[in-house]
């Protein structure tokens, strides 16, 4: 294999004293905090999507039509994210890791807590809608930047054979996330009990639902005063001295790197899938009425409360097993470990009628098999992306991919589920069927890769051995 020509170096002037290491627990600290606040307010968004916003900001009078017009908005900010992914990038591949982070923090932070403070379409008309998109927007925006960057501080200052185990630090940030976020609903909502429990309360509807929102500004203050005491990682310094830093990372990633690119792209199109199938689209089907009258698609017909502690249930093998990929990865390799996790994605797309036909044991372990398999394939993530990319340009390429993976999967997976949902006449198994056309598509990429656990992540300029 001929080795890719390095970047174009910027210069840097001169040399600096390196600034000392983190610490472990300060590095394990920032990385997961930052995620976790990262993805509690895009899970405050994603469980509004389903139990408010089609009845506050999408009032059509078809409840099919208001649903999938809250996960359109849903979407929106998936496309946002690779532009947050280049910009972010941009900024922690030139000027360091630290500061970029501090800032998309601050712009997830922001969005959020607006989000709650929104009219809505009763008071305003279609305004509110508009509103909730630009900030839906600005939310994708600042996810497309943080992942990559918690997952470099979390990576860059590894141990040496521990990468993919720290790597799982941030990615343990989701299923945290999930649990504060829906936990604090599902609070709320037996605090303000409805008559229906098919439905929020009125009072959850006219305020109730704006609290987990205005919240996320007591997270974001904790997640700031944590990452503004890191320093850079040695591997950035280390660039930066050698004159390794890029004045172009885009530029650079697309001319140099762009197979890197493709591979990690498709490495995390099952993922994404698995990840938005198993919380937004499975809240959608565990919550619809059985034996709907009002011309609503047939689901399993659990109340919120009941159905949201199943989920945080399954959600706990999540964050177990995101935990337990990382040392397996390590030991056996990325490649391995992520061959044999999809193979199971693609078994349980497979098997999800009968599971979800088998009452509430089988409805538990569609939930825990799902979101185990989620933990498998989501933790080694935080190690193999990065690793696709030499130093100088490694925010950029590894957020790009992660992020444009997000327009293939997360972007169009409840919009898509929840029409061959309504294809199927209320059944799931075509819903079932496309996680695992989607699983084979990321087996191909793993299959024509190679390993990446022996990468050098202090030469800024070697080309990742996980090209062909």
């Amino acid at each position: 294999m001929s080795a890719t020509p390095a970047a174009p170096a910027a210069p840097t002037g001169s040399p600096t004293p390196a600034a000392p290491a983190n610490p472990r627990s300060r590095v394990i600290l920032a990385s997961l905090i930052g995620t976790t606040i990262e993805f509690y307010d895009f899970y405050v968004y994603a469980t509004a999507a389903v139990l408010v916003f089609p009845h506050l900001f999408f009032p059509t009078g078809d409840p099919t039509t208001a649903l999938l017009s809250s996960f359109a908005v849903f979407g929106a900010a998936m496309v946002a994210r690779p532009l947050g992914a280049i910009v972010f990038g941009h900024l922690g591949d030139k000027h360091g890791r630290k500061a970029t982070l501090v800032g998309a923090l601050l712009t997830m932070g922001i969005a959020t807590f607006l989000i709650g403070a929104l009219p809505t379409y009763e008071a305003v008309g279609w305004l509110a809608p508009l509103l909730l998109v630009v900030l839906r927007i600005a939310q994708g925006f600042a996810l497309g930047g943080e992942w990559s960057g918690a997952a470099l501080v979390a990576t860059e200052n590894a141990p040496a054979g521990k990468r993919a185990w720290y790597g799982t630090f941030p990615q343990l940030g989701a299923p945290i996330g999930f649990i504060i976020a829906n936990g604090l609903f599902l609070v709320i909502a037996a605090l303000l009990p409805s008559e229906d429990p098919t439905m929020p309360s009125q009072a959850f509807l006219d305020w109730g639902w704006r609290i987990p929102f205005l919240f996320s500004v007591v997270m974001v203050a904790v997640g700031l005063w944590v990452r503004l005491r890191l320093v850079e990682s040695t591997a950035f310094q280390s660039a930066a001295k050698r004159g390794k830093l890029t004045r172009l990372p885009l530029a650079s990633v697309f001319k140099h790197y762009w197979k890197q690119l493709i591979l990690g792209t498709f490495f995390m199109l099952a993922t994404y899938v698995l990840f938005y199938l198993m919380t937004t689209f499975s809240l959608s089907y565990g919550r619809a009425a059985a034996e709907p009258a009002d011309g609503a698609l047939p689901g399993l017909g659990y109340s919120y409360n009941t159905f949201v502690l199943m989920l945080i249930g399954g959600v706990v093998f999540f964050g177990v097993f995101t935990l337990l990929s990382g040392p397996w990865a390590d030991k056996w390799g990325r490649r391995k470990t992520l061959i044999w996790v999809t193979l199971g994605i693609i078994v349980f797309g497979l098997a999800w009628v009968p599971l979800l036909g088998a009452g509430f044991w089988g409805v538990m372990a569609w939930l825990v098999v799902g979101f185990s398999l989620m933990g498998m394939t989501f933790g080694p993530m935080g190690a193999l992306l990065p690793e696709l990319f030499p130093t100088n340009v490694r925010y950029t390429g590894s957020g790009i991919s992660y992020n444009v993976s997000s327009i293939l999967g997360a972007a169009v997976a409840p919009f898509i589920a929840v029409a061959l949902w309504q294809a199927g006449g209320g059944s799931p198994f075509w819903v079932g069927v496309y996680l695992s056309v989607m699983g084979v598509l990321t087996l191909i990429a793993l299959l024509v890769s190679k390993e990446t656990r022996d990468v050098d992540f202090d030469e800024a300029g070697l080309e990742s051995s996980a090209v062909l």
